[in-house]
């Protein structure tokens, strides 16, 4: 299932949810996991002068000071590292999520692992946004699904055993139904298949009729059975359910509710290779807000 995981992230506290997560995943799994820092951007073109992200500092770049990085990533990490049977600690100097992405190309991980967030924006010499841009920009573009922990995974410490799926009945989400549904079946997990449905109208206190509400509702439920559930044969350990309100309120009450250690869910972007498109709001607020691991799957990771 997991047999190379890639790990971003910036050897700092910001990053520690992210770590727990995916050294766990790399022993519980006997995974390889590469741990990946982006250490700072040159100052001006292809200058040897880099602006570290750690310190803001601006310092020569040379092999004795990459060996210095890799050797604090070693320090910082060394008794998670104790259970790992293989890994290796690459380091580079660029945009994050450029970096991230050329990595994960030349590498090709079945999952890579990263913070929602590796900081405050004032203190980053990326300038980030709300989430994080590096996150926004690697989650629309990547080839292979993405794992976000933006707060403490409580309920990862016994692995993955519990599954939802999130579903707006999408192909992209379809894609994600393949990704939740092969760990589930992989790994024995209990698979719970929810859709939100969508009560709020375009104005402001404007909502559905509760006539309709209910129809929607049989509707999802028939979608649902011929979805998914006619593709999972003699899989029986699931649960499928619909509930009305706002999606991603819903998502989280849902998976908190059901103990889930891990929400999959379609990343949407109506142009997945602009620049501009930022990460589809209902995935933002339920990575921002979920007590466990995030995993966006867009339509480029479908295989």
């Amino acid at each position: 299932m997991f047999n190379k995981i890639l790990f971003a992230t910036s050897a700092a506290p910001a990053c520690d949810h992210a770590a727990r997560v995916a050294f766990d995943m790399a022993g519980r799994y006997n995974a390889q996991i590469v741990i990946f820092h982006v250490l700072g951007v040159p100052t001006r073109g292809y200058s040897q002068i880099v602006k570290d992200v750690a310190t803001g500092d601006e310092v020569v770049l040379d092999d004795n000071y990459l060996e210095l990085v890799v050797d604090e990533i070693k320090n910082y990490y060394e008794i998670q590292l104790k259970n790992i049977k293989t890994h290796k600690i690459e380091v580079a100097i660029g945009f994050p999520h450029r970096e991230i992405l050329r990595l994960a190309r030349q590498i090709a991980p079945d999952i890579i692992i990263m913070g929602g967030s590796t900081g405050s924006a004032d203190s980053s010499v990326y300038k980030k946004g709300f989430i994080g841009s590096t996150f926004q920009k690697v989650a629309k573009a990547v080839h292979c699904p993405l794992l976000v922990v933006n707060r403490p995974a409580a309920s990862f410490w016994g692995g993955i055993s519990n599954i939802v799926f999130g579903t707006d009945f999408t192909p992209a989400a379809d894609g994600a139904f393949d990704f939740a549904f092969k760990i589930a079946k992989e790994l024995a997990c209990e698979f719970h298949i929810f859709h939100a449905l969508d009560v709020t109208g375009s104005g402001v206190n404007q909502f559905a009729a509760q006539e309709m509400i209910e129809d929607r509702i049989r509707k999802a439920r028939h979608q649902i059975r011929s979805r998914y559930l006619s593709r999972m044969g003699g899989f029986n350990n699931y649960s499928a359910e619909v509930w009305e309100g706002i999606p991603f309120i819903e998502i989280v009450k849902y998976a908190r509710e059901n103990h889930a250690d891990m929400i999959v869910m379609a990343h949407h972007t109506p142009k997945p290779d602009s620049p501009d498109s930022e990460l589809g709001s209902v995935v933002e607020q339920v990575i921002l807000r979920a007590n466990c691991p995030v995993v966006s799957i867009n339509r480029l990771a479908v295989k």
